[in-house]
């Protein structure tokens, strides 16, 4: 697709945050599998439940603006996804549960951090276009995963940190 405008542009993003939000998903099942602390299973459950209403939502807006879905391959979240798996999913030289948990926060949080951009990013963009309802939309989906950041935040200072000091 060629970008010669801001809603070129702004397509482009949704389909790289619908490519992101795909990638991520399937990593944060994985680091479900590998999280022994079931507050932390809870939040990655919410986390996946929430990915795959992004995904929905972004799917949605895209489809209404007669584009593809999957015609942008996101690069930044497929280096994200091999820093999950290299740090926690697959990661051998961890040998302490609590370790591998506090790791998995941080390859999570790492992954909500780039939705964050670009979740934040589309909706400006609307906004800038005259797409309030999609602006909206794009918005809560923002407002979530900022839910779901804080929430790993909070885990990580109550619980699983400590734990992994010990």
């Amino acid at each position: 697709m060629s970008i010669a405008t801001l809603k070129d542009l702004y397509i482009d993003q949704l389909q790289d945050i619908y490519s992101a939000d795909k990638q991520s998903l399937e990593a944060t099942k994985k680091l479900r599998e590998c999280a022994t602390s079931e507050t932390l299973k809870d939040a990655l459950d919410a986390g996946t439940d929430g990915i795959k209403q992004g995904i929905e939502k972004v799917r949605g807006i895209i489809k209404t603006h007669d584009a593809d879905p999957t015609d942008e391959f996101c690069k930044g979240m497929e280096g994200l996804v091999k820093e999950a798996h290299a740090h926690a999913i697959d990661a051998d030289n961890i040998k302490d549960e609590d370790v591998r948990d506090a790791s998995i926060i941080a390859q999570y949080q790492r992954m909500t951090h780039y939705g964050i951009a670009g979740y934040g990013t589309a909706a400006s963009f609307a906004r800038r276009l005259g797409l309030e309802d999609d602006a909206k939309i794009l918005r809560d989906c923002l407002d979530n995963t900022y839910g779901g950041d804080r929430t790993m935040t909070d885990i990580a200072s109550g619980e699983v940190n400590r734990q992994a000091m010990a």
